[in-house]
């Protein structure tokens, strides 16, 4: 199908958002479909579910589980909060409503019978050879889920406005660990802002907890505060153009367990493929914006 093909059709705007996606008409899900909630994926075997499931819990900023789908079934999403809605499963594949995935593979590097192995990354455009019976995908929370809520507020979103990917980096902030993944660390996302503006970009983000919630280190001190030495030097994504008065603010990120699973794959304690979104390219989900909010305020309690 062509874009406009798509752009016509009498649906919504999340399932025209995963028909592009499908389709590859998309280099970025940033301010795609701005009224949806967006995910980060995973796919694991099943033997291992377990102890990511554990890893996410101990690791709530970074690693928000949204649902899961069952084991080897790519068409269906099992909300972790009941009686919500991620996807309409009349017209959904896990394994191809994803602009671009990635796959991990090992290969013995190791010298004198080591366990060390290298970690293959591919990016594909489907997950369709990868995917087995023994298979399941969990969402993680993104957050591009938020920037519609930082616009509305003239809070711009640098990598949209410089039509890049957003800046993510490998921190110093350690993961906690749970069973087969150990020795990683929080990846975080970036965006721009000037000083003055900070206060209200805390306050916007700060109730989408299950999309990572407010910034969790700010400023140059902040940046070195958290291994973020320098932020010309991204470890996925693109780098931005800082402008003047302009200051790094951080948040937790969705492609947190890509790193946890890299570390545990170079251990060897993985075996089979794994796969996941390419970062920048997520899940445009059926939930809506407003209805998580909701949701979030009840969880929680909270009045208004």
């Amino acid at each position: 199908m062509h874009r406009s093909e798509i752009e016509n059709l009498p649906t919504t705007p999340a399932h025209k958002a995963r028909l592009l996606s499908r389709h590859n008409l998309v280099e970025t899900t940033s301010g795609l479909a701005g009224d949806y909630i967006q995910a980060n994926l995973i796919v694991l075997r099943a033997e291992y579910a377990d102890d990511f499931r554990m890893l996410c819990a101990r690791n709530p900023v970074p690693c928000p589980i949204l649902g899961a789908t069952p084991i080897g079934d790519p068409h269906r999403i099992m909300p972790t909060i009941p009686g919500v809605t991620l996807v309409d499963e009349n017209d959904f594949d896990i394994r191809t409503d994803i602009p671009s995935y990635h796959t991990f593979r090992t290969v013995d590097c190791s010298k004198n019978g080591g366990k060390k192995k290298k970690v293959l990354i591919e990016t594909k455009p489907t997950l369709l050879s990868d995917w087995t019976t023994e298979h399941i995908a969990f969402l993680i929370g993104c957050s591009f889920s938020f920037e519609q809520a930082l616009t509305q507020q003239g809070l711009k979103i640098c990598h949209q406005v410089q039509n890049k990917t957003v800046a993510m980096y490998r921190s110093s902030i350690p993961l906690l660990p749970a069973g087969i993944f150990h020795g990683s660390s929080f990846v975080v996302s970036m965006r721009l802002y000037r000083p003055e503006q900070l206060e209200e970009v805390r306050n916007v983000t700060r109730p989408y907890l299950a999309t990572h919630g407010e910034p969790i280190a700010w400023g140059w001190e902040g940046a070195r505060s958290i291994g973020v030495d320098d932020v010309g030097k991204v470890d996925y994504g693109d780098v931005q153009v800082v402008r003047d008065g302009e200051i790094p603010v951080f948040w937790g990120c969705g492609v947190t367990p890509q790193f946890a699973v890299e570390k545990a794959l170079e251990r060897n304690a993985i075996s089979g493929t794994v796969m996941s979104h390419k970062p920048g390219q997520m899940l445009v989900t059926d939930w809506k914006i407003t209805d998580f909010l909701e949701q979030t305020r009840k969880q929680l309690d909270l009045n208004g």
